[in-house]
């Protein structure tokens, strides 16, 4: 499992509240009866609540203006997420920024822009077709998408030459990239039937962009304060810009600041406990908001307060109380190894060198394996692969016995229920046919094929194999995330299939990784905008050409962003390279190491000192049945505020994560979602969001400034 892009669960994020999914459990089960009192209407109270039930066909959407917002805007997070992908303390800049720049940018281009019409081949069409409209500011939102998170692939890229030593070189990358990414088009587009067009499909996540871009763009009275949303991003992002060059160039120790290792900077153990790289950041402290806000925690204004409870719970529980309690007992010989690391060692607690035990062709040699010594692994993170068993068996047990009864019900008014207002909406728009999806797939998969066996990544038949995972996959457990809002990962399935299969081929196990897992997961991440596109009425052509050319783009900008950095950047992906020390990549490259090099059988089989950690997943099957049956009991008591999946969230990212991030998210949630939210709410709901993606673009861009200022 690589821990550096999953958690063992899913993301705190995905969560919408308790008491909105028992709402829509109560509306499952008299939805039929009340069918007709809602006919114009969508049968659900938060889909009526979030989105409007009428569409004005003649608003363009495809216009200069969002072609050029959208590209400019898909290009720059692409380059600056990648950029902070290689850092010791990356950060990510979402969607939301997206939503909340692009608004005054597109209301200042339909302000300066002729509204000339020009004719080209026959096609009319102008710079500026009249005031800028939310479908526009939606497909800007939607082209930007694509470069949100890093191409998974890249990680692929990354290890191969920086570790293995045989680089894939950009046109090869390239093809590995746009194949793995663009391959979930095709079933995106297969799965509409059952995904995207049933009523009971709601996708909650999906709402939440819809309230904000209706905030935007319509008339609503919300109280809080004299500022406007603009004006408090732009204070926020100076603000931002200019406090980063203290902890970033001038005093970088304000990002750690271990009160342990100040008062006794002699003492091994409070540094071990202190020390945010290898240790478990215990009263570790920071004044610099990419620990605060980073991408493993995402930023603390994004989560509501109960829920950021429950993941600051889990990672007490697993960092503070059971990683000591494993490495002072000195359980499987950790005591060799350092506190905290996401690094392979050897028996004697030295760093594994991998080409050691390899041949010539990029396999495991057995022979030089058994004299070289077994693999060895960090406490902590040897429970990071346990705790991965057990919270995506947790995360299975806890959406069937919360969520079970709704989902049944609403698979099966996907199939009965009549089209609701929003499908009639939308009839008005040409449909994309399923031959575009199934020319994409033919593409694609022949690309596939090609680029694995030209260029040595695996065999052509578990191409084929890999693929089969997200055809069989991607409806189930896109229904459980179009319910519950939280996907089951088959990172660990791919992992396992695979490192079975061809034990002893890391570049394989990696390379099949990618297509069996990321194909699906970007094929739901697709859906889930095709389903935005739905409640906004996007013309589904549009989405098509903007989701696609949104993801090309993101792939040669961020693979050229991954080239110039190992090309230009000294000692890159190793401590000496700090602040590019690549611990991503780092984790990915141990991650191919346990299951691709030495394989599943050699770490967890019965002759493994690591074997325990398997049973691990009958803890995260039983952990939610006591809690559901107090809540079943006492409805009203505490314990209906605990998700388990939500403890295992932190346990996904520890390691790589510094061991002080969460700690100080959590302060920071308390501040902005506990006082803020609740004694200056209206406050809150006006500014929080843009107050946020502020702070995170300021800094963004401030790191970037700082590196060419002063570290390149």
């Amino acid at each position: 499992m690589d821990v550096s892009k999953e958690s063992s669960g899913s993301s705190h994020d995905d969560f919408i509240s308790s008491s909105g999914m028992h709402d829509m459990e109560k509306q499952t089960k008299n939805v039929d009866g009340m069918a007709d009192e809602v006919d114009d209407d969508s049968p659900f109270e938060m889909v009526r609540t979030a989105v409007s039930n009428k569409d004005s066909p003649e608003l363009p959407c495809l216009t200069f203006r969002s072609w050029v917002l959208g590209i400019g805007f898909c290009a720059a997070l692409s380059f600056v997420n990648q950029f902070y992908w290689f850092r010791e303390n990356s950060i990510i800049l979402g969607g939301f920024v997206v939503q909340l720049i692009s608004f005054p940018l597109g209301y200042l281009m339909a302000l300066l822009l002729p509204k000339r019409t020009f004719n080209t081949f026959g096609w009319s069409w102008s710079l500026n077709p009249g005031p800028f409209n939310i479908k526009e500011h939606v497909i800007v939102s939607i082209f930007a998408g694509a470069s949100v998170g890093t191409a998974y692939g890249i990680d692929v890229v990354t290890i191969k030459r920086m570790w293995y030593k045989s680089g894939l070189g950009f046109g090869p990358s390239v093809l590995f990239i746009l194949t793995s990414q663009i391959m979930g088009y095709s079933f995106a587009g297969f799965s509409r039937k059952f995904l995207v067009y049933p009523a009971s499909m709601i996708w909650p996540a999906s709402l939440i962009s819809v309230t904000l871009f209706r905030t935007f763009h319509e008339v609503q009275s919300i109280g809080g304060g004299r500022f406007t949303r603009s004006q408090i991003f732009w204070i926020c992002f100076i603000g931002s810009f200019a406090w980063y060059f203290i902890p970033g160039v001038i005093f970088p120790a304000l990002g750690f600041l271990s009160i342990l290792c100040f008062a006794a900077p002699g003492n091994i153990i409070a540094n071990q406990l202190g020390d945010a790289f290898n240790g478990v950041g215990m009263l570790n402290f920071s004044l610099d908001w990419s620990y605060i806000s980073s991408a493993y925690t995402q930023s603390p204004i994004a989560i509501p307060w109960v829920y950021a409870c429950n993941v600051f719970v889990g990672f007490v529980i697993i960092m503070w109380v059971a990683t000591p309690i494993g490495y002072y007992t000195n359980t499987w010989d950790t005591q060799l190894m350092p506190m905290y690391s996401a690094s392979v060692y050897t028996t004697n607690g030295s760093v594994f060198d991998i080409h050691q035990v390899m041949t010539n062709n990029g396999m495991l040699d057995v022979e030089k394996y058994a004299s070289y010594g077994p693999l060895r692994l960090t406490f902590a993170f040897a429970m990071t692969y346990g705790l991965g068993f057990a919270g995506l068996v947790n995360l299975i047990s806890y959406i069937a016995l919360n969520h079970g009864p709704s989902i049944m019900e609403q698979m099966r008014q996907a199939r009965t229920l009549n089209e609701d207002v929003h499908m009639r909406l939308m009839r008005v728009y040409k449909e994309v046919p399923h031959w575009w999806y199934g020319v994409t797939f033919v593409i694609t998969f022949a690309l596939s094929i090609v680029t694995c066996e030209v260029y040595n990544l695996m065999p052509w038949y578990w191409v084929i194999v890999a693929t089969v995972i997200p055809l069989v996959f991607t409806v189930p457990i896109g229904i459980i995330q179009a319910i519950s809002n939280q996907q089951p990962g088959l990172n660990v399935i791919t992992e396992f299939i695979i490192g079975y299969a061809r034990a002893g081929d890391p570049i394989a196990n990696v390379t099949f990784k990618v297509y069996g897992y990321i194909t699906m997961a970007q094929a739901l991440a697709l859906v889930s905008d095709q389903k935005l596109g739905h409640y906004m009425k996007i013309p589904p052509r549009d989405l098509f050409i903007a989701q696609l050319v949104g993801t090309i783009i993101a792939a040669f900008v961020q693979l050229g962003v991954a080239f110039w950095l190992m090309d230009t950047v000294a000692n890159i992906c190793t401590p000496e390279g700090f602040p590019f020390t690549c611990i991503q990549a780092n984790t990915f490259f141990s991650a191919s190491v346990i299951w691709g090099l030495v394989g599943p059988e050699r770490m967890f089989g019965t002759s493994s000192p690591y074997h325990p950690i398997l049973y691990l997943f009958i803890l995260g099957a039983l952990l939610p049945v006591p809690f559901w049956l107090w809540k079943q009991k006492f409805p009203t008591s505490w314990i209906r505020h605990v998700h388990t999946p939500l403890l295992f969230i932190a346990s996904g990212f520890m390691p790589p994560a510094p061991s002080h991030v969460y700690t100080n998210w959590f302060i920071g949630c308390f501040f902005f979602n506990y006082l803020w939210h609740k004694y200056r709410n209206a406050q809150w709901n006006r500014y929080a969001f843009a107050l946020s993606a502020g702070l995170d673009s300021g800094l963004a861009i401030s790191g970037i400034v700082t590196y060419f200022a002063f570290m390149n």
